[in-house]
């Protein structure tokens, strides 16, 4: 059974404090991070990989918790950047897995399918990826303002909550990603 958000709110205080709460806390938020991990990331296993991942920054971070914000808003963050992480380390592992050579030069074969080939929505997913980081090289300040509205939906007060920054100032970076992003994410010409 989930609690509401004020009572997850102070649950998170109290185990920044107590230990002994953070597995209830844990317990409570790791159905909505498997939620926003499997919407960045098409594939379940990557998805599952992520959200342990962002548990366990949970589980260490929840101290820096400053409640500005919803602890749902905060939990959004660190699974986005978790599932974001996972698929920066997946590309780089298939570039050395597509690099490698097996003994009779043949290319070395992936153990799993490639996501990259999966679906059309998988396919939508991952130069969505690839465009954030490639404006996270550039503008880094505007990707998680961006993350959190157009993945996640969350409102503009929230992520201002979260970042700490005026919703003039998010709505600016936004708007900038955006700009940012169109000609990444435009059909490509072959």
């Amino acid at each position: 059974m989930s609690i509401d958000a004020d009572a997850l709110d102070e649950l998170a205080r109290r185990a920044a404090k107590d230990p002994a709460l953070l597995d209830e806390l844990i317990r409570q938020v790791q159905p909505q991070v498997m939620r926003i991990c499997q919407r960045v990331l098409p594939h379940r296993a990557d998805a599952e990989d992520a959200c342990q991942d962002a548990l366990l920054a949970v589980a260490t971070k929840v101290g820096t918790f400053s409640g500005r914000s919803r602890f749902t808003t905060w939990v959004h963050v660190v699974a986005s950047n978790a599932a974001r992480e996972t698929y920066r380390r997946l590309k780089r592992r298939a570039v050395e897995n597509a690099s490698a050579v097996q003994q009779d030069d043949r290319p070395a074969r992936y153990d799993r399918p490639d996501p990259r080939t999966t679906s059309v929505v998988a396919g939508t997913r991952l130069d969505l990826l690839d465009a954030l980081e490639r404006l996270d090289t550039h503008h880094p300040e505007t990707v998680t303002a961006l993350v959190l509205r157009d993945v996640y939906e969350l409102s503009y007060d929230e992520i201002a909550d979260q970042l700490g920054v005026p919703v003039g100032t998010v709505k600016s970076r936004i708007n900038r990603a955006r700009e940012s992003l169109k000609p990444l994410l435009l059909p490509r010409q072959d």
